[in-house]
This record gives C-alpha cells, sequence and structure tokens, in this order.
C-alpha cells in the first residue's frame, strides 16, 4: 500500500513540476504583456487559472499512476509514451504563449496538444477507464484554451 501511494504522490508531483516549469514563463507575463491584450468575451479571471491547472495536473498524475500500475503489459508503455507526449506539449505551449508571446505559434500548438490528450485518453482506456476518466476534465479545459488562445490572436 505504501509503494502505491509513494508511485502516485510521484506522478503527481512529475505532472505538478510540470506546470511550474510552465509557470517560469507564464507568471511573470501575466502582469505584463498579457494583461495589454484583448481576450475573449468568455475570458476567465487571472486568478482562476492556478487553482484549475493545478488540479488538472494533480488529475493528471493520478491517471499516468493507474496506468503506469499496469507498465508490465505492453499497450501501458505505449500510454505512457503518449502521456509523455502531451506532457512536452503543454510546457511548449506556455513557452510559446507566455515565453516567446507568440500567441499564433502557440494556437497551433494547442491544437497539437489538444490531439494528443485526446489520443492519450484514447490509449490510457485500453488499459484502464478511470485513468481515462481523470483526463477528460484536462481535454474540456484544453479545448477551452484553444478558444481563448485563438480569439487572442483574432483579437490582437
Amino acid at each position: 500500500m505504501k509503494n502505491k501511494i509513494f508511485g502516485g504522490l510521484v506522478a503527481v508531483a512529475i505532472c505538478e513540476l510540470v506546470g511550474v516549469a510552465g509557470a517560469v514563463f507564464t507568471t511573470p507575463a501575466i502582469a505584463t504583456w498579457y494583461a495589454g491584450l484583448t481576450k475573449a468575451p468568455l475570458n476567465p479571471p487571472n486568478w482562476l487559472f492556478g487553482p484549475v491547472w493545478a488540479t488538472l495536473f494533480a488529475l493528471m498524475g493520478v491517471a499516468a499512476y493507474l496506468v503506469w500500475a499496469r507498465r508490465k503489459e505492453k499497450p501501458a508503455v505505449w500510454a505512457l509514451a503518449f502521456f509523455a507526449l502531451q506532457l512536452v506539449l503543454n510546457f511548449l505551449w506556455s513557452y510559446l504563449f507566455f515565453g516567446l508571446h507568440a500567441p499564433a505559434f502557440a494556437a497551433i500548438e494547442i491544437v497539437a496538444l489538444w490531439l494528443s490528450i485526446l489520443w492519450t485518453i484514447f490509449e490510457f482506456a485500453k488499459i484502464s477507464r478511470p485513468a481515462a476518466a481523470f483526463l477528460a476534465p484536462y481535454l474540456l479545459w484544453v479545448a477551452f484554451a484553444v478558444y481563448l488562445n485563438y480569439a487572442v490572436v483574432i483579437l490582437n
């Protein structure tokens, strides 16, 4: 039982670290560059993004652990590779949008992120339906982020 808890905590921590790494670019840009942009009509307040992302990264960690626990099965290795890809794309979006101030490039990249999350959900579902379900809110939030990103491109 201790190994399961430890493994789950490690998986969550890894995912949260990806969020922290992305925040290196996000946090300084929020009050400066991002504040000057015209945003989508449904753009949430800035304070909401931190708690939402922290929750989503925690759910991602739980999902990854559920699949990692079955890593001896060949499909689990493949599914975890897709999971790793979407984590990289998640970080890359923060770098493109907030770090480089390149919302148009980020708009292209976020579609790739959404597709990689969708594919990860399909792969996770083959191994653990709960793991796939834990990624559903993430997929929905990134779909909303696609709207927010494209609005920035169009409105600015």
